[in-house]
């Protein structure tokens, strides 16, 4: 487990969405988030207070986590010396980057002197099997988007929090970094050497009570070139019973790809369905998360009801407006 509380490094984040791993963590452990710190040019803002390596830890931060996720998923070399200059000050790092902590000499040497430890959450610790297929006890609830960053994780995270309040056995089963940071544990299904993606959601969804529901983190989209394969194997070896859309309105191309729209949610709900089928014959669609960040009160409202007459499914902006709707559907 991290030591709390953190300091947030955001980098150089382009725009706010290449902060999402630090913004999820604000969201959902507040209370872990001491302050943030920001190189020149980044243009993501989490509105916490601006602090250096020496104010942060003056403070008490414990942990710098690396908050940007920046296409490509990787350790900046502009980032390297403020990642040393946390070591060095005593605090430990910690990273759900593709490439290592521990594959950069300076910051191993400077962790190694400082007796500071670096957390490489995108590592897999476990061997994971080949998926079979087997039906398993229990019930699962799947998000899946029509993009990728799009609101999955905190759809899940908005159910389970809604799921627990009404005494209902649920379990958030984070699948990306930014869930294991929220929740401690979890795997980095992206990270997983491909035959065994699968595997590895059946081994985090194993048998369990016939109540009780294990709401899986989605990942990528089904219609997007780049990450198609994370979502199928998340879809196969999670079986779920029930399968909730993600959609942001305002996208006007799939994430990093401006050559690509995004599809109809009517398009997203037939092809999660086919493929869901081919292990769970008797899945379901039963309802839509709409992220409605970019829209004004009104403007969300419209939208949720014209999405809800068209699609004949309960529409919600689940971190807006809470997630009751979608547990009903349950």
């Amino acid at each position: 487990m991290l030591k709390t509380p953190y300091l947030l490094f955001l980098g150089d984040a382009p725009d706010q969405l290449a902060a999402k791993v630090a913004q999820g963590i604000k969201d959902w452990r507040p209370q872990f988030c001491l302050g943030q710190l920001r190189l020149e040019g980044c243009r993501a803002d989490l509105g916490l207070p601006e602090m250096s390596v020496e104010q942060a830890r003056a403070a008490g931060a414990q942990t710098l986590v690396v908050g940007a996720a920046n296409r490509g998923g990787v350790i900046s070399p502009a980032w390297l010396d403020t990642l040393v200059a946390a070591a060095r000050a005593g605090m430990d790092i910690a990273s759900g980057l593709h490439n290592r902590l521990s594959h950069l000499p300076a910051l191993v040497e400077a962790a190694e002197k400082a007796g500071t430890k670096l957390f490489d959450v995108r590592v897999p610790q476990n061997d994971f099997p080949i998926a079979d297929g087997k039906r398993r006890t229990g019930k699962r609830c799947l998000a899946v988007g029509t993009d990728c960053s799009i609101g999955k994780m905190y759809t899940a995270l908005a159910m389970e929090r809604e799921m627990l309040a009404r005494g209902m056995k649920a379990t958030f089963r984070a699948t990306g970094q930014t869930g294991i940071l929220i929740t401690g544990s979890g795997i980095p299904l992206d990270a997983v050497v491909a035959d065994f993606m699968a595997g590895a959601v059946e081994w985090l969804t194993p048998d369990n009570d016939p109540d009780h529901w294990d709401v899986i983190e989605g990942q990528g989209s089904l219609f997007h070139p780049s990450f198609s394969g994370v979502t199928l194997a998340l879809i196969h070896g999670g079986q779920p019973d029930a399968l909730v859309l993600c959609h942001e309105p305002t996208r006007t191309h799939m994430r990093g790809l401006p050559h690509y729209a995004l599809p109809s949610l009517e398009a997203l709900r037939d092809l999660a369905l086919a493929t869901a089928r081919i292990v769970n014959p008797e899945v379901r669609v039963t309802g839509i998360s709409v992220n409605t960040a970019a829209l004004s009160q009104e403007e969300a409202r419209r939208y949720l009801e014209e999405i809800e007459a068209r699609m004949g499914l309960p529409a919600v902006d689940p971190f807006r407006d809470g997630a009751g709707r979608l547990v009903d559907a349950l």
